[in-house]
């Protein structure tokens, strides 16, 4: 793996996803032989790829194009719809020309055509690496611009209010909200329960003052 790469996260976290059972052990074979590298999910469809992605968030994700229940590019698919930052290498029995077309236009970095050898695996995943971290940069840069949007925090506001959200980022999203004088109660109502909730009494207490204040005032 690239230095670059490696100073950012100990190992790469992937998830290997193929219907036959000779070609998932194979591929975690090879994989095990890499540096910085840890499978950390085997599935044998589409559809235990993206629950598995759910659960362990992979880093890169090979899929094979052919499985039962949903194929590999479909698999990615949802995948990247809740995790776009994840890369991923396509595997295949058939160097397909428009299969590899739809999966370039879907954004996946890799293509390689079974059966692969160590080297062949390990250079995609130095690829993949590369652009991966070069798409979350993007993403992060994205994110980073969008919390000076009002309307922006309002709408992640609602959506962890929904999922009952209260760790760091969920915490700070209101606590930007609440930095407007004009703040809506409702969202000060749900700092200070995120502030109960992590036990922060001397943030809570300088809030209630401010929440008291506003009820007080009909606001």
């Amino acid at each position: 793996m690239t230095q670059n790469a490696v100073s950012k996260k100990e190992k790469l976290r992937i998830l290997i996803a193929d219907d036959v059972h000779e070609t998932r052990r194979n591929t975690r074979l090879m994989i095990a032989t890499m540096d910085n590298v840890e499978v950390t999910a085997i599935a044998s469809n589409g559809v235990q790829a993206v629950e598995m992605t759910k659960e362990y968030h992979p880093d890169i994700v090979i899929l094979d194009i052919n499985m039962p229940a949903m194929d590999g590019l479909t698999a990615y698919k949802h995948i990247i719809e809740e995790y776009p930052g994840t890369g991923c290498i396509i595997i295949s029995a058939e160097n397909d020309p428009t299969t590899v077309k739809a999966a370039t236009s879907m954004g996946i970095q890799e293509y390689l055509v079974k059966p692969f050898t160590t080297e062949e695996l390990e250079a995609a995943i130095k690829r993949v690496t590369i652009l991966m971290w070069e798409t979350r940069q993007k993403i992060a840069k994205s994110h980073h611009e969008n919390l000076n949007n009002i309307a922006y925090l309002k709408q992640l506001a609602n959506q962890y209010l929904k999922e009952g959200r209260t760790d760091d980022e969920a915490t700070q999203i209101f606590e930007r909200l609440a930095e407007d004088p004009q703040c809506d109660v409702r969202w000060l109502e749900s700092l200070a329960m995120m502030y109960a909730v992590r036990w922060e009494w001397g943030k809570l207490k300088s809030l209630a003052a401010r929440l008291e204040q506003k009820i007080n005032n009909g606001k």
